[in-house]
């Protein structure tokens, strides 16, 4: 009986007592629902006290998780790239030493995600690409904090964990700066993700735009190479230099160098090259009148000569050839013929 007027005790107390606690909105996987209290007065409080904090922890673990606080473990398969990328390539040699260093130390620093815009159940690459790439090597799954973020905040964080990490070359960047630009992104977006400002912006899309990609391409990300030199090879550069320089870089075994030295070999053949076709460029023959009040230049060769006449009324004597030009080349006809 005694046990019996306990019980009633403690509930008549209970139902008098209007509990201020709010129930949780959403407990986490693996955490049930409150148990109902039984038991003497001190095994309920000390039931209840355990339920509480529980119950707080998952609220404190929630709510890390919904802000991106909490590093949390997936599998690489549900990741995908950034909608923009950043690299021209991933080193094979340095993503073996990455995941060598993951295998033996664990991977020290998380990646950052954000939930796929397009896809359900699926997460996006806002910066860590390499350390996705070396757990999907090794087999593990990846350590990630996970963010909503929108498209702007996303190019932002991958910027900047990049400049943090200066991983990235100069070439990298300038195309990732052209990237953004050509989605729209406004230059304080892009200069926000670079770190940058308005001057050194446009050098980079300066060097992105008129450096072919072709070039880009087969030089690779040069990673020793700055805007200085970049700058160089623009100024050496038209048709026919981007022409030789693919040449020289497309002959066997040019891709087996090293990145830097696929650039000196770029460079070497622009500046060869621009050489040459000033060498090249024929010299102009000049006829002047012995009045000396008329100057004709004739420039070209081959198929193309270009004639300059250079008088005060050299408009008029223009006109007076054109207007003759029928006899001169029934003339020029009638002497090749005899020749």
């Amino acid at each position: 009986m005694a046990r019996k007027n306990l019980i009633e005790a403690v509930e008549r107390n209970a139902a008098a007592t209007p509990s201020t606690e709010t129930p949780p909105a959403r407990p986490l996987a693996g955490l049930g629902s409150p148990l109902k209290a039984s038991g003497a007065i001190g095994g309920i409080s000390k039931t209840l006290g355990s339920i509480n904090s529980s119950v707080e922890r998952a609220r404190e673990i929630e709510a890390q998780l919904l802000q991106g606080a909490a590093v949390i473990e997936i599998d690489t398969d549900l990741i995908d790239s950034s909608f923009v990328s950043d690299r021209l390539e991933l080193d094979p040699r340095q993503l073996d030493e990455l995941a060598d260093q993951i295998r033996e130390h664990g991977q020290q620093v998380p990646v950052l995600l954000r939930p796929h815009p397009t896809r359900e159940g699926r997460y996006q690459v806002a910066y860590g690409h390499r350390r996705v790439a070396a757990c999907q090597k090794l087999g593990i799954r990846v350590r990630a904090v996970v963010r909503s973020l929108t498209d702007e905040q996303l190019v932002v964080s991958q910027g900047q964990e990049n400049n943090a990490r200066a991983n990235l070359s100069y070439i990298e960047r300038a195309l990732f700066a052209m990237k953004l630009e050509q989605r729209d992104f406004s230059r304080e977006i892009i200069m926000s993700a670079l770190g940058i400002d308005k001057a050194a912006l446009s050098r980079m899309l300066q060097v992105a735009k008129q450096v072919p990609f072709t070039i880009v391409s087969l030089i690779g990300p040069a990673p020793s190479v700055g805007r200085r030199r970049w700058l160089e090879l623009v100024d050496l550069l038209n048709d026919t230099v981007a022409d030789e320089i693919i040449e020289v870089l497309s002959r066997a075994g040019v891709a087996e160098a090293e990145s830097d030295e696929r650039f000196e070999l770029a460079f070497r053949a622009a500046r060869q090259g621009k050489t040459t076709l000033r060498k090249d460029k024929p010299e102009q023959s000049v006829w002047v009148a012995t009045d000396k009040a008329m100057r004709v230049s004739f420039s070209g060769s081959g198929k193309k000569v270009v004639v300059a006449i250079e008088a005060a009324d050299a408009e008029h004597f223009a006109a007076f050839l054109q207007a003759d030009l029928e006899r001169l080349y029934a003339s020029y006809r009638e002497r090749a013929g005899e020749n």
